[in-house]
């Protein structure tokens, strides 16, 4: 059962506005990288449904998560159907993230008011989402669908739209300036903020040094 309300994740993501996306097949370096975004000031982290078992190594993250890093919120990603959507539901996922829209996906989350963010390639999946419940919709992949100016575009008509571009994303506050300014809530980002060489070598202190300065990088495009 999820923890936090959506409004609760909602909220958290806009405050912040970074979403982490990681996967990986080893249990402690997921606890070590989900320390170290925590250690950096992040609240939500979007583990990504990818490889045999991934749900199960997310069931053990999240246990991790509610007795050691109090506050910080695990959803899942890369979640394409309502029976994944399900598994991910009963190991506490507080939110769930598609790359796609699928109309049952937002029945089974909104019946467990659990926040649902669908991915979309256009102003009609976007509104569709929005009809379906989404509070916030997934725009992916980002700088192929039209990356920043495809934002703005959206958000000229549609004001009231929250988007999380995701694919494009870097941690160079050029790049960030580009996405805030264009109007998104927040921004998903993964292998950009991962480095395999950091990871690998098992210098988490780094990846939180790291953290640290893309979070503050943030705040202050935000401002």
């Amino acid at each position: 059962m999820a923890k936090y309300s959506r409004i609760e994740v909602f909220q958290k993501m806009q405050e912040t506005g970074i979403v982490p996306v990681y996967y990986n097949s080893d249990v402690d370096i997921a606890k070590n990288v989900l320390k170290a975004c925590y250690d950096g000031g992040i609240r939500t982290f979007e583990w990504v449904n990818r490889g045999d078992f991934a749900h199960e190594v997310f069931n053990e993250l999240n246990k991790y998560a509610l007795k050691e890093l109090p506050g910080m919120i695990l959803g899942a990603g890369s979640v394409v159907d309502e029976a994944t959507a399900a598994i991910y539901i009963q190991a506490g996922a507080n939110f769930i993230v598609s790359p796609l829209l699928n109309e049952n996906m937002a029945r089974i989350c909104n019946r467990r008011k659990i926040m649902w963010a669908p991915g979309c390639g256009s102003l009609s999946e976007i509104g569709k989402a929005e009809e379906l419940g989404a509070e916030l919709v997934k725009i992916f992949p980002a700088m192929e669908v039209g990356g920043p100016s495809f934002v703005k575009g959206v958000k000229a008509p549609c004001p009231w739209t929250n988007i999380m571009p995701t694919g494009g994303v870097d941690t160079s506050r050029a790049n960030l300036e580009k996405w805030f300014e264009a109007g998104v809530t927040c921004v998903g980002m993964g292998s950009k903020l991962f480095p395999k060489d950091v990871i690998e070598s098992g210098n988490f202190a780094v990846l939180t040094q790291k953290v640290k300065e893309l979070t503050d990088t943030i705040k202050a495009v935000k401002k």
